[in-house]
């Protein structure tokens, strides 16, 4: 019998590399998976990994409307041409041209996974347009599925649709893999610096000590670590403040911040008051973009994460897999990984005085923050095991007329 097939889009083949590790390959043994996305030089490396047919789509990111309408065209012919059961697509722009063309075609199952609300942060005009590509993108739709209970709730507040919405399992579009994201899996296989630097890290040995000494971080710092685009929306900002305030209070153990993540110079750029002490104080470690972020994740001791709006932060999900408490948000997704008192602190977004109390109450309380990391990971393997999330994602499939 032939299996059913699904075409799997994103707007950019990063998505379907970063976003969707393991995934495809698992649903490809049950269906037939076509993965679609512009293709930015990661589409060969998605087709080797997961064992699935890709194909490079005619996608801009930018809105652009003789672009959106030949992509829409292109679109259309690809659906006629291969008949697909269903065509399951996130990120707003291949999500937006994906179900308009599907509905064209009558595809029977056109589902939108909504990871993140663009439009979240916008103003004026380009918040009623952004707003209006979520509104056409879930009519299309026959099926909706936020990433997480807070998009859910934002979708309903802001009245995006009334369709029914169901959340796979606990959240988040992919899971975790928490064998992968452990102390454990450095052993003997630890990369650094992208991979130019290679550690050897025998089982008897401290994975966390070895890698502070390579980093230069000793055992009297307590190391707060962020990953992720340095840029206001992040709460960039709002870190600078605190960790400034940190540096002028006496600790027993000396605060640190390492910075893991891109400056960007045009998309929100942070001040150059605050660049400048991101890069240049000697209590900041700044080691750029990392493809693995597991080595510095465990040699931190807590992530702070203070952004203005998630879909389904992955990083907050990889820091508990690692055994890092967190101090997050009261937002869409980290409010709905981080626990109050339990596997970390939450507080308001854009406020610098809260992070900083969050911060000076971790560097207060060592005995609690302990309590808290041994907590973390636990329940990331409870309620986001990757194995999980997928079986639960091939149920929705199945239960489909």
């Amino acid at each position: 019998m032939d299996k059913k097939k699904i075409i799997r889009l994103t707007t950019a083949g990063e998505s379907l590399d970063d976003l969707l590790i393991g995934q495809l390959k698992y649903l490809n043994q049950y269906f037939d998976i076509i993965a679609v996305a512009k293709d930015d030089g990661r589409l060969q490396k998605v087709r080797e990994r997961e064992g699935v047919r890709v194909v490079d789509a005619p996608f801009e990111r930018p809105i652009s409307l003789l672009k959106d309408i030949i992509a829409l065209r292109w679109l259309i012919n690809f659906f006629k041409q291969e008949k697909p059961w269903c065509v399951h697509a996130n990120t707003p722009k291949g999500s937006l041209l994906a179900m308009v063309a599907a509905w064209i075609c009558r595809v029977p199952h056109r589902i939108y996974t909504v990871t993140g609300l663009r439009y979240q942060g916008a103003n004026g005009k380009f918040k009623f347009i952004l707003q209006t590509m979520e509104r056409i993108t879930c009519a299309c739709a026959t099926k909706v599925i936020p990433e997480g209970q807070g998009v859910l709730k934002t979708l309903k507040n802001d009245h995006i649709t009334s369709k029914p919405l169901e959340v796979i399992l606990n959240g988040n579009i992919n899971g975790k893999d928490t064998s992968f994201f452990s102390v454990e899996s450095l052993y003997e296989n630890c990369e650094l610096e992208n991979g130019n630097k290679r550690l050897n890290i025998l089982q008897e040995e401290s994975v966390k000590d070895i890698l502070r000494k390579e980093l230069h971080i000793t055992a009297n710092d307590f190391v707060f670590i962020f990953v992720g685009r340095i840029v206001n929306d992040k709460g960039m900002k709002e870190l600078s403040k605190a960790m400034q305030s940190l540096l002028k209070k006496n600790y027993h153990l000396n605060p640190k911040l390492l910075l893991v993540g891109d400056f960007e110079s045009k998309l929100d750029p942070l001040s150059p008051e605050d660049e400048n002490f991101f890069k240049n104080n000697s209590s900041v470690l700044f080691v750029d973009y990392q493809k693995d972020v597991r080595p510095y994740l465990a040699a931190a001791d807590a992530l702070v994460f203070p952004s203005y709006r998630e879909g389904f932060p992955n990083v907050v999900l990889e820091a508990g897999c690692m055994g890092l408490p967190s101090i997050v948000t009261d937002i869409n997704g980290c409010n709905e990984i981080i626990e109050e008192g339990v596997n970390g602190r939450i507080i308001p977004p854009r406020d610098s005085d809260s992070l900083f109390s969050a911060m000076d109450w971790m560097l207060t309380h060592l005995s609690d923050v302990d309590h808290m990391a041994s907590n973390s990971r636990k329940l990331i393997q409870k309620r986001f095991e990757q194995k999980k999330v997928w079986e639960a994602l091939l149920d929705m499939y199945k239960s489909l007329n």
